[in-house]
């Protein structure tokens, strides 16, 4: 889903929650706003909020996880674009072809996922993918003198590892973040606002704070989410190597 569609939503139950939770008022018994209950209902809340504070915390850094192994992934493609782009050199000119299509390659890409517009695509499934007719090109060298086998055995091996980064980095562009932790974090902050709502003065100053809260509360599951996504979203990953790489390619 949306990162924005489920941070609006996220943020209508919370602060819905809060107003309800004050309109109720009206409807409770005195004794049921006592200072008694009001005590007993804040140390629940506490309760909950530590575990707000938890699922948060391992949101993030699922998120952080997510966003640094797709960085690393699109690091090391690049360097071995680089050194598929040589190794095909030295084998000699019968790789013109290859190497031509390895920078064809690196070049829809940068296109695709990083355009030079800023544009962002709204369809991010990799189809397509020239990397198997590479291997293919590659594998129908000749393997000619002692020199020429090895840089075509080591083509072959990058070619590879790079098909295997392209799967790993491009692969699942959805986001990895488990939709039950999701839906725990929003009803126990749905919680939480209802007991604000619930104890806390009827007036124009407490509902803007509290429409203030929920939406930072929103803007956290919204940047956690933009995070996890990596490619394609607002905090997405740079593609500068893969830039500098295309820069080197052919050379």
């Amino acid at each position: 889903m949306n990162s924005i569609i489920v941070a609006a939503l996220a943020f209508a139950l919370v602060f819905g929650s809060a107003a309800a939770a004050m309109f109720l008022r009206d409807l409770l018994p005195d004794h049921h706003l006592s200072t008694d209950s009001k005590d007993a209902a804040r140390l629940g809340v506490s309760l909950i909020a530590t575990m707000v504070a938890l699922v948060l915390s391992l949101l993030i850094a699922s998120a952080k996880d997510a966003n640094d192994a797709r960085r690393d992934h699109l690091v090391q493609m690049s360097a071995d674009a680089v050194l598929l782009d040589r190794q095909l050199a030295l084998y000699g000119p019968e790789t013109k072809e290859s190497r031509s299509l390895l920078r064809s390659a690196i070049a829809a890409t940068l296109q695709r996922y990083w355009p030079a517009g800023g544009a962002r695509q709204q369809t991010m499934e990799p189809s397509g993918s020239p990397i198997e007719e590479l291997y293919e090109k590659i594998e129908a060298l000749p393997p000619g003198n002692a020199a020429q086998s090895l840089f075509r055995d080591k083509a072959l091996t990058e070619t590879f590892d790079i098909g295997r980064r392209v799967a790993l980095l491009f692969g699942n562009l959805q986001t990895a973040i488990p939709t039950p932790f999701l839906v725990a974090l929003v009803f126990w902050l749905c919680i939480i606002f209802a007991s604000y709502g619930l104890f806390a003065p009827r007036n124009a100053t407490v509902v803007g704070v509290l429409g203030l809260c929920a939406l930072s509360a929103s803007v956290a599951i919204f940047l956690i989410l933009e995070l996890d996504r990596s490619i394609g979203g607002l905090l997405q990953v740079s593609g500068d190597p893969l830039r500098e790489a295309l820069a080197r390619l052919g050379r």
